[in-house]
């Protein structure tokens, strides 16, 4: 059952504003905090300024990749309510939600099913699991048929290379949360009348639930 979304890669405080003030607003919105490669990557000054904001009903996520003591210290008293964590170990992710005291997404990227198994050695400190593509910032897609199966008993959030008008029913009885970014783009840049037409269509499918 889909509960709601996540829009990640937000580095434009307009963006930021239109979708916290949106009527049916993301129940999660991420900020790209250590990952340079991607063009959504915020500097450390931009992002505490970026976030010095009301959030509303909205929940901020860290989106991090195998974080630094340093980076993790510098966040630690920024308005984050999860850190979604790519490429650590279960017991790093362990240090991590006992030091920090944040909620964790574990961001799994897939190929295959044995990357999928992967998240049954989370099973003690995911608040949420993450299926993502092993694009990274490049918005690749995966097979999603290869967790349709799966039993998990925390929520499940979906991403890779879904797009802002697709058929979002398809993934009701596999996902919990759509996460978009690339697909909520036009050139590189969040697309307002993208995301408009996600929110709504968001919004109408936990309506019919």
């Amino acid at each position: 059952m889909i509960k709601g979304c996540k829009i990640c890669g937000i580095s434009d405080p307009n963006i930021l504003n239109f979708i916290i003030n949106h009527p049916n607003p993301p129940r999660f919105v991420g900020f790209i905090c250590n990952y340079r490669k991607s063009s959504r990557y915020v500097k450390l000054n931009d992002l505490k300024k970026l976030l010095n904001i009301n959030k509303k009903k909205s929940n901020f996520v860290a989106v991090l990749v195998k974080p630094s003591d340093k980076i993790l210290e510098q966040l630690k008293n920024l308005p984050f309510d999860y850190f979604q964590l790519y490429d650590c170990t279960p017991e790093e992710t362990k240090i991590i939600k006992k030091k920090y005291k944040k909620k964790i997404i574990t961001a799994l990227t897939i190929k295959d099913k044995s990357d999928v198994d992967r998240y049954k050695l989370f099973s003690e400190v995911a608040d949420i699991y993450l299926f993502d593509s092993k694009g990274y910032e490049k918005s690749e897609t995966f097979d999603h048929d290869l967790i349709k199966n799966i039993k998990i008993d925390k929520d499940i959030m979906l991403a890779g290379n879904i797009k802002f008008n697709d058929n979002l029913r398809i993934y009701e009885k596999i996902a919990n949360y759509i996460d978009l970014s690339g697909g909520l783009e036009t050139s590189g840049l969040k697309d307002k009348s993208k995301i408009e037409i996600f929110l709504k269509k968001i919004k109408e499918i936990r309506n019919e639930t």
